[in-house]
């Protein structure tokens, strides 16, 4: 009924190339994935088998999951009016209502626009600009960054969805979505630091477990997974609470851990699958806390490449062998991979069951083996940007193009390079230097800066900006403490600069241009020597 989002697609012609090679990936014309998610696996495993735990001990089964699921659609279409199309932003930390609001706007014919909860309202602003939601369902601990974005406009503030909820019947019939309407709008950002805004289809929500879940992962219903990435970013929502739910497993959520504190839940909780970022792996190490992790029987590292180093010393002292991969908020979620023997250390591996890669040159010709270029992807999903320009950047020829260098071997297994932008990957997590410039410059004695990635043992990469003040502002500690705690209060945290160097001025060509490159020899050459 709300065309909205499917009438902001991109035009046909600038789309990927989309295949589906494999039997699973045949769908139905009408599909709704909510219905895939919960009904078939509470008809498949019964309604009784946990589906979410927490670490407090809160427990829901699959028919508990569905009956909220269920009531939630109703608060949605019976209370707040929505209507098929209509968008739904979710802004929650990990926890089984989060689960519970995302299934229900599916069911309900919605289309959910998941943000985490570290964006400040000057982040918040232009994904509500670009996605317009109609309804936005907040826990109540992160409310004020959202009003203080909609303060101009006349909002409704209701009472708390799980009372309402309560009130609700436990059955739903779920809307007759077609397998490619629009599900999911997932922001991403790029190294400008603007808002992308991803759109996915429903049936897009099943083809990330018809091919990394089924081919790569195998979860089964003994699994416990646990998984640090929030549902904000499809890596999270895939490992949460898509393949888990198709496989009749349990998923452990957390709203925020440290590695240390993963180490402990994994090893009190008994999770068989753990995933997350380089970065957790090598605290865990460094800690000398892995026996913890020893209950594993598979573990997945994404957000970044992990380390051989890393992943031999896991292998060694666990014998387990961590299953690397990458992949994209383009395309929902992992496209290359590989898992058990067919591993190769220091490889990322090969295109998932379902995708073909490649890797281009320049013109955006298809290079040989041993040849680094930009990784070019086709399969079952791929970039749909939602009304932007930058469409016509990520794809080239039908490939979805990832600003990731690779070369590929002669076996067909891909090998990490770098980022080809300027996106400074840290802890796993994705943050344009050019964002971070913006709300450094926004400080009062900031008359300019310059970010760019530093390389960190810990983290990958960390942020380093290189600031010029006013002059008279004395350039020492405890003014790079406020500019940092600036940062913290102006975006999200984790997108804080770690180094925060003063200069007299920034290195510019002859027509003013900002040379990063000459700032990224500074802090390369550092690491070197």
């Amino acid at each position: 009924m709300d065309t909205f989002a499917r009438d902001h697609l991109p035009p046909a012609e600038l789309w990927p190339t989309i295949e589906f090679t494999t039997p699973e990936l045949n769908y139905p014309e009408r599909l709704n994935a909510a219905t895939e998610l919960i009904d078939v696996p509470v008809a498949k495993f019964g309604p009784d088998r946990p589906a979410l735990r927490t670490p407090a001990g809160e427990v829901w089964s699959y028919g508990e999951l569905r009956t909220r699921a269920n009531q939630v659609a109703h608060v949605l279409t019976e209370d707040l009016g929505l209507v098929p199309g209509q968008r739904v932003m979710l802004r929650s930390p990990n926890n089984p209502w989060t689960v519970a609001a995302w299934l229900g706007v599916l069911k309900a014919g919605g289309v959910v626009v998941t943000t985490m909860v570290a964006l400040r309202a000057r982040e918040l602003t232009p994904v509500l600009e670009r996605t317009r939601p109609s309804i936005a369902l907040v826990d109540n601990r992160f409310t004020e960054d959202v009003r203080t974005v909609l303060s101009s406009l006349e909002v409704v503030e209701y009472d708390d969805l799980a009372a309402r909820a309560g009130t609700k019947p436990g059955e739903f019939t779920a809307v007759d979505t077609a397998a490619d309407d629009v599900a999911l709008l997932a922001p991403t950002s790029g190294s400008t630091g603007a808002p992308k805004i991803t759109a996915h289809f429903h049936r897009d929500v099943l083809s990330i477990d018809n091919t990394f879940g089924r081919h790569v992962l195998r979860l089964n219903e003994n699994d416990l997974v646990a998984c640090t990435a929030p549902f904000a970013f499809t890596f999270g929502l895939g490992m949460l609470v898509v393949f888990p739910l198709r496989a009749g497993a349990c998923a452990l959520l957390t709203e925020a851990a440290t590695p240390a504190q993963i180490a402990d839940l994994v090893a009190e909780h008994g999770v068989t699958v753990l995933a997350t970022a380089p970065t957790a792996y090598k605290a865990i190490l460094r800690d000398g806390a892995e026996q913890k992790l020893a209950g594993l029987r598979g573990a997945v590292s994404a957000g970044e490449h992990i380390p051989r180093e890393t992943w031999e010393r896991l292998r060694e002292r666990l014998g387990l062998r961590v299953i690397d991969g990458i992949g994209a908020t383009e395309l929902l979620h992992i496209f290359i991979s590989a898992a058990g023997d067919d591993i190769r250390p220091g490889a990322t591996g090969k295109p998932v069951p379902g995708y073909r890669a490649t890797v281009l040159g320049p013109e955006g010709e298809e290079l040989g083996p041993g040849e680094p270029g930009r990784l070019g992807v086709i399969g079952p999903v791929g970039c749909r940007y939602l009304d932007d320009a930058r469409q016509k950047d990520y794809v080239v020829n039908g490939w979805n193009v990832t600003g990731d260098v690779f070369h590929r071997d002669e076996d067909g297994y891909f090998h990490y390079h770098a980022r080809s932008d300027h996106m400074i990957v840290s802890s796993g997590y994705n943050i344009g230097g050019p964002e971070v410039e913006e709300a450094i410059d926004t400080h009062p004695d900031v008359v300019e800066s310059a970010v760019v990635a530093k390389p960190d043992d810990e983290r990958g990469s960390v942020v380093c900006a290189f600031v010029v003040l006013r002059e008279g502002v004395p350039a020492d500690a405890e003014k790079a403490r406020e500019i940092q705690d600036h940062v913290k209060r102006t975006i999200a945290p984790y997108k804080y600069p770690r180094d925060v160097r003063f200069r007299d001025s920034l290195p510019r060509n002859a027509s003013g241009k900002l040379q990063r490159f000459a700032l990224r020899e500074i802090v390369e050459d550092e690491v070197l020597t």
